[in-house]
């Protein structure tokens, strides 16, 4: 699509590809994006270089209305931004419309959560193949019971290294988080029992007659279990336990575990912790899963929640 803004358009995405070095894919998708607000502002008898702030908002407007995400309504205006700084500092046009543009606010999604008896039958399940006292078995059943037991994340939990298993009995994981942060992570006396189990039976046929530092080592250039990896054996155990594999992730469990836990009484300070969150906003999210589960229990349990048979109010 050709209009009378191309000139101005291959200007811009000229300077960001020789004075900034913009990607291939920036560059695309930044052309893209303008050319359709452009092709919209011809429309409205307009152009990017005499187009009102109004003018531009109303092509947002449109994405809206017509379902566009939010994600793709951010990277659009991020285009629009750079290319009327551009403009402006190139006396294309006197002002910059883009100013007072407000970014779209993303949508608050709630994390999904599995039911604990969703969990319990992964675990189950986990526990039945480990029993066989297959190397592969044991080890998915250690990350399993560690990950749900400590709400690790995914990261975490495959970059372990053997030293993180410590305490008296065993019964701690010393965690290193975002930021290189290290927290210390207590683990139930199942999840330790089972971690135990692994490193004494299973973790050597993993280590090919060589030394290495991590928990779970493997032939990665990582030298150990991949989250990738990790990812897609979740699914193909979460297929034997009789649940959607699409509900399934690392991240989903960790959602479980939160959830679970406030369910079960914790406090938010000691979830932050555990969770390993800089900022207790970012753990807050959990409250409103509650509250949800809190609701669909009321709404589903209590003799009141419906409209009662001949409870009918005289309204006249």
């Amino acid at each position: 699509m050709t209009t009378s803004d191309t000139p101005a358009i291959e200007a811009f995405l000229e300077m960001l590809q020789v004075e900034r070095g913009s990607s291939a894919r920036t560059l695309r998708n930044y052309g893209r994006d303008l050319l359709r607000v452009s092709g919209f502002l011809k429309g409205k008898g307009t152009s990017l270089t005499s187009a009102s702030r109004d003018d531009l908002a109303g092509y947002f407007a449109m994405l809206e209305s017509e379902g566009k995400s939010r994600a793709t309504a951010a990277l659009c205006l991020s285009a629009i931004r750079q290319f009327y700084a551009y403009a402006y500092a190139e006396e294309l046009r006197p002002d910059n419309p883009a100013l007072a543009l407000e970014a779209p606010k993303k949508a608050k999604r709630l994390p999904k959560v599995l039911s604990v008896e969703e969990v319990g039958a992964l675990l189950d399940t986990v526990d039945a193949e480990a029993a066989k006292e297959d190397a592969k078995a044991m080890r998915m059943q250690a990350l399993l019971h560690v990950l749900y037991a400590g709400g690790l994340r995914v990261s975490e939990l495959v970059s372990l290294k053997g030293s993180s298993f410590f305490g008296e009995e065993g019964s701690i994981l010393r965690v290193r988080g975002k930021g290189d942060k290290e927290r210390l992570v207590p683990l139930t006396e199942e999840a330790e029992g089972v971690l135990k189990r692994y490193i004494e039976k299973a973790r050597p046929s993993f280590m090919g007659g060589q030394q290495s530092p991590y928990l779970f080592p493997s032939r990665s250039k990582d030298g150990h279990l991949t989250a990738a990896r990790f990812a897609q054996l979740l699914k193909e155990l979460a297929a034997r336990a009789g649940i959607d594999p699409k509900r399934i992730s690392p991240h989903v469990l960790r959602h479980a575990f939160a959830t679970h836990l406030l369910e079960g009484g914790a406090d938010l300070r000691s979830l932050q912790h555990l969770l390993g969150h800089a900022d207790i906003t970012t753990t807050q999210v959990y409250t409103h899963v509650r509250q949800d589960r809190l609701r669909q229990a009321l709404d589903e349990h209590h003799p009141l929640a419906g409209p009662r048979k001949g409870n009918h109010a005289d309204v006249s």
